[in-house]
């Protein structure tokens, strides 16, 4: 496992000087042109692990800030009682999600090995089997994928120890601190995850760092049908589909690509994605192929000519990316309504369980989800955590990313919700009646929320 410094500037050769903090102005300049601030944007996009020099809870992409006994706030009022937790989490490391044309030709020539960890998928009472990933040389298509033993989207050794760590820093607040949870217990615990199998892997890792002794059991993961899953989410939505074409047809939106043309341009010529509207309408598809690079050690891409991928533009593309996420989701015309079609599901699952907890139909004290980038923006933003109150922007949620939703009960009996997202509290949600959290969880949710979809 590799851990460099914070990213730095050297020279456009795609490779690391960690002898410098590059985080700390990494989008200065690009930020203050999109958003007219001068405000600068601390980041770490190199390494799971923060530098000491730096605050703990700066944003790092690779392994997002999260409760730990170190950092926890406690409650101002000593003398309430901590009764039920729903808890929010992305997935941790993996291999790049979206892959070049010509994607072989852009790796180091070892590739990415997954060998290092057995990834086991068999029904019970049969042959103990695991999948490995081959990529066979001789094969037609082998320039599409790089070599090793990695699939596109996978759970890496890095991303499954990264979740281990957070499942103990977890377990170091909500055990050893405040005497929440007693055992690591399907009968408190309720874990559901998207059907990808790294959220399946990561929720594996996050209970063995709650419990080793949960190597020796089985557990239930709870999925919805892929076409309907509402962490991801995946269920039809055409409505919403058109309110975002709208909104990304307007110079608003428009102006970014405009402005930056020179560098989508270099990066088309470098990357071979010229004339690809995946690669050509937004800055997603470089975001994700830099970062799970950068994360994992490895240089930024270099094409067969020697060209490569700059680190001022890697830099510009980060600062891109958080723009385009805190657009979508939050400062666009229209952004709260498409939020809400697209992530009104699961706000729904969300009202029920504190709906059910505060009825005392509850059976679980903890709740606990693994989804992705797009579960949480859509979580972060319907809880308003981009509102001028919480600062007044979204970022792209990093690899990790945690939204912690706790219930306390005061000496008088009264009931109160604390936010806490990325583990600091969220200024907003510090301590809000439950009722009107459930309030604010009904009214991000359509009414009838099929209709609205559809119609």
């Amino acid at each position: 496992m590799h851990h460099l410094d914070a990213l730095s500037p050297s020279s456009d050769s795609g490779t690391f000087n960690p002898s410098s903090n590059w985080e700390l102005d990494i989008s200065q300049f690009t930020m203050a042109l999109l958003l007219n601030t001068n405000a600068t944007l601390p980041g770490i996009y190199n390494s799971s692990i923060t530098p000491s020099d730096l605050p703990w809870n700066t944003y790092n992409y690779c392994n997002a800030p999260h409760v730990n006994v170190q950092h926890y706030s406690a409650p101002q009022d000593a003398s309430a009682t901590l009764e039920y937790l729903n808890v929010v989490i992305r997935h941790h490391k993996r291999t790049p999600d979206n892959l070049y044309p010509d994607e072989r030709s852009f790796n180091p020539p070892s590739g990415w090995n997954c060998e290092d960890f057995l990834q086991l998928d068999y029904a019970v009472g049969t042959a103990p089997v695991y999948h490995e990933t081959v990529i066979p040389e001789w094969h037609p298509f082998a320039s599409q994928i790089w070599t090793g033993t990695c699939d596109a989207g996978q759970l890496t050794r890095e991303g499954l120890e990264d979740a281990v760590k957070h499942g103990k820093d977890f377990w170091s607040v909500y055990h050893d601190m405040l005497g929440f949870l007693d055992t690591v217990d399907p009968e408190d615990i309720y874990v559901r995850t998207s059907t990808a199998a790294r959220t399946h892997q990561v929720a594996g890792g996050f209970l063995y760092g709650m419990d080793p002794g949960t190597v020796a059991r089985q557990w239930p993961i709870y999925t919805q049908p892929d076409n309907i899953d509402s962490i991801v989410p995946n269920y039809n939505c055409p409505n919403a589909n058109a309110l975002r074409s709208a909104y990304q047809s307007v110079p608003a939106w428009t102006d970014h690509l405009v402005q930056h043309l020179d560098l989508q341009q270099r990066l088309d010529a470098t990357l071979g994605t010229t004339g690809l509207s995946a690669w050509n309408s937004w800055y997603d598809h470089f975001f994700d192929t830099f970062t799970s690079r950068t994360c994992h050690g490895h240089p930024l891409p270099c094409n067969a000519t020697g060209a490569c991928v700059s680190q001022e533009d890697a830099a510009t593309v980060f600062a891109l990316g958080d723009w385009e996420y805190n657009y979508i989701w939050n400062t666009a015309q229209n952004a709260s309504t498409y939020t809400s079609l697209t992530f009104g599901v699961f706000f729904a699952e969300l009202l029920h369980n504190f709906e059910n907890f505060r009825v005392g139909q509850e059976t679980h004290k903890l709740r606990f989800y693994v989804g992705h980038d797009g579960s949480m923006i859509r979580l972060a933003a319907g809880l308003a955590l981009g509102d001028a109150s919480n600062g007044g922007m979204l970022r792209w949620p990093a690899m990790g990313s945690e939204i912690v939703m706790e219930v306390w009960r005061d000496a008088s009996g009264g009931r109160f919700v604390r936010v806490i997202h990325e583990g600091t509290p969220v200024p907003s949600l510090q301590w809000v009646k439950l009722g009107d959290f459930i309030d604010l969880l009904d009214n991000v949710i359509p009414y009838d929320i099929y209709e609205a979809c559809t119609a």
